[in-house]
């Protein structure tokens, strides 16, 4: 093979893996707003309006008026502690308003699988576009999809009961932390295929740094769930003090004689609310530290630009964070919708500096 042959067979494989890359980031972005249609489906309600999992037949929603009854009927009889709780005033156009968020939150999932997923994998692997060893994890990569809903539905299983208003707060988080396991598995995928040797940075000290700030925030946004699932945002709707003091005095209030052991931890309202906070400032901390240690360490341009990026968005959550707990819903209407729209904005932040901390993290080797 002459060198021309082999130059240009470099640049159609350089192509080959940019288009893949941009594929996966595609993905990325679906699985984004995945997740921000999953926070929707939260704040209004809406998770145990489909009380039964058809992944095929379920993608068509009730096309008249007799469909609609049966799904209302199914929903008071399945999810009873929730309707009879709180919704026992709805009215079929009510109960319609809940249903679409979480039919459009399984809807798009469908979407990110069948059309971002199985059309791209299809069409690459046609035109040989998938180099060696990209086609096992793109497998694997599926079948995490595929996983993803089951363990939704086991999410969704655990609030249809005559006992619980909504689903467990546990399960709730465990499908939120395995969407977030999907979608950076997806980035780091993308990564692999598109950054540039030139753009690495090697310093063992700041890669033990941000693999530290990274895990840090993995069980911050584990709390972020369990704050969501617990509705523990009104538990402490002051700042920067918690209902008058540093750490929660009033626990009492919350009955904690039902709590014992590491419950309390992991499901005490206003514990669960101090910790999320508490976790908040530690992680702002540490990462200006890193941002000020990668400015003065020689970093590429590329792992500068990371980390200012990552400083901006934790100082932007945390502003967030603070306006969403000052208005969390208490008795009017209007400052719940306000509510709601800061805790999206607050979810949405918080999966993009995930992003970014995965970059900074990829960007970052031991040193050589």
């Amino acid at each position: 093979m002459t060198d021309h042959n082999a130059e240009s067979l470099t640049v159609r494989q350089e192509k080959q893996r940019r288009a893949v890359a941009r594929w996966l980031l595609l993905g990325v972005a679906i699985l984004l707003i995945q997740i921000l249609l999953g926070g929707i489906t939260r704040l209004t309600g809406s998770g145990l309006s489909i009380a039964e999992w058809k992944p095929i037949l379920g993608a068509v929603p009730p096309m008249n008026q007799e469909d609609w009854n049966q799904a209302f009927e199914l929903y008071k009889q399945k999810a009873s502690g929730q309707f009879l709780t709180q919704n026992a005033d709805y009215t079929l156009s009510d109960f319609k308003a809940i249903y679409f968020w979480e039919w459009m939150h399984r809807e798009w999932a469908r979407i990110a699988l069948s059309g971002a997923f199985l059309i791209g994998f299809v069409y690459f692997l046609v035109k040989k576009y998938f180099g060696k060893g990209m086609v096992t994890p793109l497998i694997v990569l599926f079948l995490l999809g595929a996983l993803q809903g089951a363990v939704g539905w086991i999410m969704v299983a655990s609030g249809l009961n005559p006992d619980d208003t909504h689903v467990s707060h546990i399960k709730l988080a465990m499908h939120f932390m395995f969407a977030l396991v999907l979608l950076c598995y997806t980035l780091w995928f993308a990564l692999k295929l598109r950054v540039k040797p030139e753009a690495i940075t090697y310093n063992t000290g700041l890669k033990g740094f941000a693999g530290t700030i990274l895990v840090l925030f993995a069980l911050q946004l584990c709390y972020g769930a369990f704050m969501a699932g617990l509705k523990a945002a009104p538990a402490a709707a002051t700042w920067p003090d918690i209902n008058g003091s540093f750490f929660p005095a009033d626990i009492h209030q919350f009955g904690s004689a039902r709590y014992s052991g590491v419950h309390i931890l992991t499901d005490h309202p206003l514990m669960v609310h101090f910790i999320h906070r508490s976790l908040a400032y530690l992680i702002t901390a540490l990462l200006l530290v890193f941002f000020f240690r990668v400015r003065s360490a020689g970093a590429t341009p590329e792992m500068r630009r990371a980390a200012g990026i990552s400083a901006g968005l934790v100082l932007l959550q945390v502003l967030l964070g603070v306006c969403t707990i000052l208005n969390a819903p208490l008795m009017t209407q209007s400052k719940f919708q306000r509510f709601e729209w800061l805790a999206e904005l607050h979810q949405m932040v918080a999966i993009l500096l995930l992003v970014g901390l995965v970059y900074n993290y990829f960007l970052l080797r031991k040193q050589r």
